[in-house]
This record gives structure tokens, sequence and C-alpha cells, in this order.
């Protein structure tokens, strides 16, 4: 088996879930890590036994032994990083979302369709078991044809600051950030269908909560509780033109009594929650049942999310499998996240199509 031979832009903590997964992968060889602060990158390097470092990631993308990238840096250059990687020759693994704004994205998808090199995005809570055992019964028809699902992910205090709270940067906030991994897990267990009508709405009612200091909560390395100028709260109804909609919501900051996710699909034969926790309900001989299938977990696994996405991303790019996550699937997440924010803007439904 060829080994594949990776190289990673950033050394931000994302980056730290890429490099655990590549570096624990026997398929794979770390070459470099590239961060604008050489330091950092040297350090990661070292960490995760990378041959080498740079601060320019233009020299580790022109390094003839990397086969293919990750892109860990800040939202406003997943788009750009992505194409200048395909255009060295590279396949990539670009986090998500995989552009701020749908021209962006749309950019990079006229790149890949021009290219033979695989580009996936990093929708890791697809590659988690719970999520490919609930898409097994999804796609053997045992729910039947998916109608609704409810995507949600809610928290108290949750703004992590920073970059993430810079909206030039960010590209927005709960919604870019963490909405947008229970909107896609819908979608996807949905079968990726077409939309054609958003209503959305934002709020900023709640700021950063920087004054909140007695519950612990994770802050970007650029932290500034006086720096907020994304959302804290985002809901939408999404239509698709099966005729199935999709409800979501999500925050960083809302005056709930928990934090909460929530991701369940229903269809006409049976339902599933996938989040919190993986449950089937459906109909026999008469009778509601509710079904545990019996994982290892039955809810999401960092560690086992990361490790399963970095060998799909291997498996692909070498022709062994598809990519679970194409690039595609990032361009019209991102077609929704851009209506939900204009819907917003407009105070009335945005049609697409």
């Amino acid at each position: 088996m060829t080994t594949f031979r990776v190289g990673v832009i950033g050394a931000g903590s994302i980056a730290q879930s890429h490099l655990t997964a590549y570096a624990e992968n026997a398929d794979v060889e770390l070459i470099a890590v590239a961060d604008m602060n050489l330091e950092r990158a040297q350090q990661v390097a070292d960490q995760h036994g990378a041959r080498r470092a740079y601060a320019d990631p233009h020299e580790l993308l022109a390094d003839p032994e990397i086969d293919g990238v990750s892109i860990c840096t800040w939202n406003d250059s997943h788009a750009a990083w992505a194409i200048a990687a395909v255009q060295a020759g590279k396949h990539v693994l670009v986090e998500k979302p995989i552009a701020r704004t749908l021209a962006e994205a749309e950019e990079l998808q006229r790149v890949v369709e021009g290219s033979d090199r695989v580009v996936q995005v990093g929708f890791v809570r697809r590659h988690s078991p719970n999520c490919q055992v609930l898409k097994s019964f999804v796609d053997a028809g045992e729910l039947g044809e998916i109608y609704y699902a409810k995507a949600s992910c809610l928290r108290r205090v949750g703004n992590p600051g920073g970059w993430f709270a810079d909206k030039e940067i960010s590209g927005g906030g709960p919604l870019l950030d963490i909405g947008i991994h229970v909107l896609d897990l819908c979608w996807y267990l949905m079968g990726s269908p077409k939309v054609v009508s958003v209503s959305g709405n934002t709020y900023d009612k709640l700021g950063s909560r920087g004054n909140v200091t007695t519950m612990p909560r994770y802050k970007a390395a650029d932290y500034d509780p006086s720096r907020n100028s994304v959302e804290d709260l985002a809901n939408a109804v999404i239509r698709f033109e099966n005729g199935a909609s999709l409800l979501l919501d999500c925050s960083y900051s809302l005056h709930a009594t928990k934090d909460s996710i929530d991701v369940s699909v229903f269809g006409e034969k049976g339902g599933a929650e996938l989040e919190p926790a993986l449950r089937i309900a459906t109909e026999m001989h008469d009778s509601v049942v509710n079904i545990d299938p019996q994982i290892a977990s039955r809810t999401f696994e960092f560690g086992v999310g990361f490790a399963h996405e970095i060998q799909n991303f291997v498996d692909a790019a070498q022709g062994r499998a598809e990519s679970v996550a194409p690039a595609w699937h990032g361009v019209e997440i991102v077609r929704i996240l851009e209506a939900i924010y204009e819907s917003a803007a407009r105070g009335e439904e945005v049609l697409l199509g």
C-alpha cells in the first residue's frame, strides 16, 4: 500500500485533531506543518513527528513530497488555500465551512470540477459511528421517506471570542461554527435534497457575555471579550424540492437551563434521534417500538470521528473509496447558511433555485 504523505496548514486547536489522527494512521506519513507563527509550526511539527515546518503555506504547497493537505486555518482563508492546494496538485481536506460566502465556495467548486484532485470538507460528525449506523438504516429504507428534520445546538455561555467573534474573519457566529454541524447532519441523513426556500432570523441580544466567569468555556487564543460582531442566536425553516422541511436553531449564548444538542429525522416508516444519543422509533405489529442500536457509543466521539474522517480522506485520495463529504456538499451547505443570513437581514423568506 502506498504511503499518503501529508502536510497541514494551520497549527491551532483544530489542527491538533487532524495531526493526531494522521500520526496514528499507518497509511500516512506526516511531512510538514505550516503556520504564520513559525515557532508554533515547528513546535507542533515536532510534537506530531512531522519532518519540517514552514511559516509560508505556499512553501508547503510547493513541497514535492506532499500528496495531500489539511487546511485548518481561519474561515476567511479556507477557500483560498483550498484553491491554491488543488492548483499545486494536492488532494485537500478543508475544515468547515468550506468558505465564508457562496461566491468563495462556488469559485472553489469550479476549480475542483476542473481537476482530478479529491477535495473533502471537514464535516467530521458524518464520520461518527452513530451517524454511519443511522445512515445505513436510512439508506436501506427502514425509516421510509424522510420528510422532516430538527437540528439544534444551543449553548448558554459559549462565545469563544477572538476570530470566532469577528465576522470579517469567521463569516458569522454560531450558525457557521456549531449550527453548521447539526444542519449538515440532518441534510446528509435526508439524502442531500435541493433547497428551495429559507426563512431565517438572527439575534445579537446578549453579546460575548464575557462578564460571566463562573462557567467554563472554550476561548480562542486571541480571546477579547470586548470584540464581538457576530450573532448569538440563529434559527430557520428550510424547505426542499422534495417537499421535506428542516427546522434549525443554534446559539452561542442563550438563557437556557442547559446546553443541548438535538439532531432528529422523521420518515413515513420511522424516526430517529442521532444526538444526544442514537435511538430509532418505528412501528411493529401495531405497536410503537423504540430501538437502541448496540454500538460502542451512541453519541459523537471527537477522536473516533477524526480518525474515521482522516481514513476516508486518505482512502478517497488513493482511489479506494468515495469521499463521504465531497466539496459540493460543502458548497450547498454554505448556500443554505448564506440564505439564512439574507432572510434575516431582509425580514422575509428567500427563494432559491
